[in-house]
């Protein structure tokens, strides 16, 4: 029934009566305080005003007592006080040591505040008393005042803060106003506003319903809270009775000798970082993190991410290796097995292990097979780790962009793993697997790192040794793995990590080479995979090279596996169908069952080189090598010059270099000097579509202007290659292996080379692949053009009949 709050009087004198029935009383503003009538309530006064007002009380100690609208004001005036106070008489009157007073009030009766008499030095009004409207004697209201009775003493008994006396004393209130005048000075959670409406309400069956909401708000609030609290009691108490009984268990399994399941986990990886045989640094981080996780709770946060990253220091082969011999014999044989020729690979390769054989701890060679699709570059890895009886993983770089992927992710993130290296060498098993990183040209880079830059330290043997993945952060060797990358081109590649490694081209194959191919690999590995067997399909030699002439135009061999599967594919469902007899694959049953001739290269030179100006020259290609077509012609103008084809600037620019020398050369070649007086020129590079640069087709432009100003064509089945000079020096030029498989594949039978390059000719080249091509080689471009171009009648008529004897023949 007691309130502590602040109350601000300001001093008076005694109770006065003026005219009339109005009494003029002192009065006492109040914060966050409404006294109700017939309630006690203890006031301590500490302003200056106030306590003058109580000390100048006389023999009647009467004083209203008001609530100030805003409890922050410290000089009430009227117009800050309500207009409803209560009428109450001060019983006694207790001095402080803080020189403050402690007021213990009665309230007596309602009152509305008139009109002020005195401000200074404290406020006295006159007050007229408000009656009460009873409220009527109904049954509503019975049961109003019993549910008001109920839910104050449901509140007082859930409620530690208030008495059970307050029951006691509701139930022998008769009275509905002075039970709700009670019930609202008892209640402490009701805003001083709320109390303050109740008093202002004179009549008691509205009090009654007010007070009833408030009651029914304060009981849903406690049982919300009393649930809340319940909950969180449950919660504490599982926990707590979890500990218990895991303690228990402890001291039970102590006393058994026994291990619960997480102190056998943590002896189990003890027992695997000391079988690990890491190094000392790192099994001493390890432990470390043993101990951690040891002293942690299964159900803490950190558990697991603990635990894992411990796992993985423990599983990695940090010593454990092969370890086996190499038998440089069988090494030479498996190689020879799974791919034909690629001697400078395959040397390379038993170079490494006969150095490894006399230097077991040799550091792993870096290299970089670097060719066209379908030779075998991926393959060859796979066979290069047979060969060494190692393990075998692949790791494809194309498309990757994230430098996290080789390196890991910092244990700070979410789902942090550690990079494929670390990941392969896990599941390898060993810390010397071969490693094929595939398609290291297809590198992306973006915001999120450049995996090129993390290849470096990989890929570097004076720094791979201390590789740190970014979630182990520890060092692993991995100087002996042997990495193999591939690339169809270097251009990509970043001049530093190109300089780590050894590059291997692996360049294209023959039509003879491509039929050993098919014979010894492709034809049996597709024969098993569609379910047949040798006796039920047959492949004529011709057959197979009518395949790769017509069929397919490419460096490796993958198109022609697909055309041969295709086949095996058709005479499976010859079979499926009942059609057991054998069948033999000749050129008609190819053209049933693979469509009409895709590839003329037999007629196509001979076809377009009919017409004097069309010259055939030798391109290289991601994909190989290829032939290339110079188209010139003439018309009348005044001396232009157009060039054609989607070429880069280096083409334009011999172009120019061919016409200047075909200019200041025209009296030797029989021609008159301002030839260009009346005439255009125009030149063009099929196909349209397909960009193409370089310097190397400077001859054939040269011989393609001369031959449409004499009026000359070609030599049938003639190709050249060679970078030209103003003076008419012919230079070298790269991928001559490419452009003469090009060549040879296209049915050439002359190749014009520059003379530098016949270096590259008797390395590249052995004396199966040229055979059946006549080489020329060509310093000066008069060389060239007395190879390429007829010099006689006799020449013209010959080379005629040698073109249509090529195309009676295909046709």
């Amino acid at each position: 029934m007691a309130s502590d709050f602040i109350s601000v009087i300001q001093p008076g004198d005694a109770r006065q009566r003026e005219g009339g029935n109005d009494k003029v009383v002192p009065i006492l503003p109040v914060r966050d305080t409404v006294l109700f009538p017939h309630a006690v309530l203890p006031l301590t006064v500490g302003r200056e005003s106030s306590i003058q007002l109580i000390n100048s009380l006389g023999e009647e100690k009467s004083i209203v007592v008001v609530a100030q609208r805003d409890a922050r004001v410290d000089t009430p005036q009227p117009q800050d006080l309500h207009a409803f106070g209560t009428l109450a008489t001060v019983h006694k009157v207790v001095k402080m040591p803080n020189q403050s007073l402690f007021v213990f009030t009665e309230g007596t009766e309602r009152v509305r505040l008139g009109e002020f008499s005195r401000i200074e030095p404290y406020m006295m009004a006159s007050v007229d008393p408000v009656p009460e409207a009873p409220a009527p004697k109904n049954p509503s209201i019975e049961a109003l005042q019993r549910n008001v009775i109920t839910q104050f003493q449901q509140i007082v008994t859930s409620s530690p803060t208030l008495s059970d006396e307050l029951q006691t004393i509701a139930m022998n209130i008769d009275e509905p106003g002075r039970l709700v005048d009670f019930i609202a000075s008892s209640l402490p959670f009701l805003a001083t506003n709320d109390k303050q409406e109740l008093l202002e309400t004179p009549d008691v069956a509205m009090r009654l319903e007010r007070i009833n909401k408030h009651l029914a708000k304060e009981i849903e609030v406690q049982q919300l809270r009393n649930k809340i609290q319940t909950e969180v009691q449950d919660q504490v108490q599982q926990s707590q009775r979890d500990y218990y009984l895991r303690e228990q268990l402890k001291a039970i399994q102590k006393e058994l000798g026994e291990m619960d399941e997480g102190q056998k986990d943590i002896e189990e990886l003890r027992q695997k970082i000391e079988a690990a045989g890491m190094p000392e640094e790192t099994k001493k981080e390890a432990l470390k993190e043993l101990n951690r996780l040891s002293r942690m709770s299964p159900m803490a946060a950190d558990y697991s991410l603990t635990r894992n990253y411990i796992e993985w220091l423990a599983v990695l082969p940090w010593s454990k290796s092969s370890g086996t011999a190499v038998d440089i014999t069988k090494a030479r044989d498996i190689l020879d097995e799974d791919h034909y020729d690629l001697k400078k690979v395959k040397d390379r390769i038993l170079d490494y292990l006969s150095v490894r054989r006399l230097k077991a701890d040799m550091k792993g060679p870096i290299l970089c097979f670097v060719g066209p699709p379908g030779v075998g570059k991926t393959s060859l890895g796979r066979s290069v780790a047979r060969a060494l009886n190692r393990e075998f993983r692949r790791i494809s770089l194309g498309g990757m962009h994230d430098e996290a992927e080789l390196r890991g992710h910092r244990r700070t993130y979410i789902g942090a793993l550690p990079g494929q290296i670390i990941q392969n060498l896990r599941r390898a098993g060993a810390n010397d697997p071969v490693f094929m990183l595939d398609e290291v040209d297809k590198l992306g880079r973006d915001f999120r790192g450049d995996p090129a830059s993390a290849l470096l330290e990989i890929l570097d043997p004076e720094q791979n040794y201390t590789f740190r993945d970014n979630y182990l952060d520890q060092p692993f060797d991995l100087s002996k793995v042997l990495f193999i990358c591939t690339a169809n081109v270097l251009d990509t590649v970043p001049e530093p990590l190109r300089d780590r490694m050894e590059i291997i081209e692996l360049q294209g194959y023959t039509e003879e080479e491509k039929k050993h191919i098919a014979f010894r690999y492709l034809i049996p590995r597709q024969i098993k995979e569609n379910g047949i067997t040798p006796e039920q399909i047959e492949f004529p030699e011709e057959s197979i090279g009518y395949i790769v002439r017509h069929y397919t135009r490419e460096a490796g061999v993958r198109k022609l596996e697909q055309q041969i599967g295709t086949l095996c594919r058709k005479q499976a469902r010859r079979i499926a169908e009942g059609k057991t007899e054998k069948l033999v694959i000749t050129q008609e049953v190819i053209t049933e069952f693979l469509g009409g001739i895709k590839i003329r290269v037999d007629t196509e030179i001979a076809e377009r080189t009919k017409r004097a100006g069309v010259a055939v020259g030798l391109a290289w290609t991601p994909a190989g090598g290829d032939i290339l077509f110079i188209e010139a012609n003439r018309m009348k103008g005044k001396g232009g010059f157009t060039m054609t084809g989607q070429i880069g600037e280096v083409m334009q620019e011999s172009m120019q270099a061919a016409l200047t020398w075909v200019r200041s050369n025209a009296r030797e070649l029989g021609l008159e000097e301002d030839l260009l007086k009346d005439t255009d020129l125009h030149i063009h590079v099929p196909a349209g579509a397909i960009p193409k640069d370089g310097p190397s087709a400077g001859v054939t432009m040269v011989t393609a202007l001369v031959s449409l100003l004499t009026d000359r064509p070609i030599h049938p089945l003639t190709a050249m290659t060679g970078e030209i000079t103003l003076s008419g020096n012919v230079l070298p030029v790269g991928g001559i292996k490419e452009k003469f498989l090009a060549a040879k594949r296209a049915g050439v039978t002359t190749v014009i080379l520059p003379t530098e390059n016949r270096l590259n000719v008797e390395e590249d080249l052995g004396p199966e692949q040229t055979q059946g091509v006549d080489i020329r080689y060509a310093s000066r471009i008069e060389d060239v053009l007395s190879v390429a171009l007829p010099r006689s009648r006799a020449e013209e008529n010959h080379d005629q009949a040698v073109r249509e004897e090529v195309l009676q023949h295909t046709a």
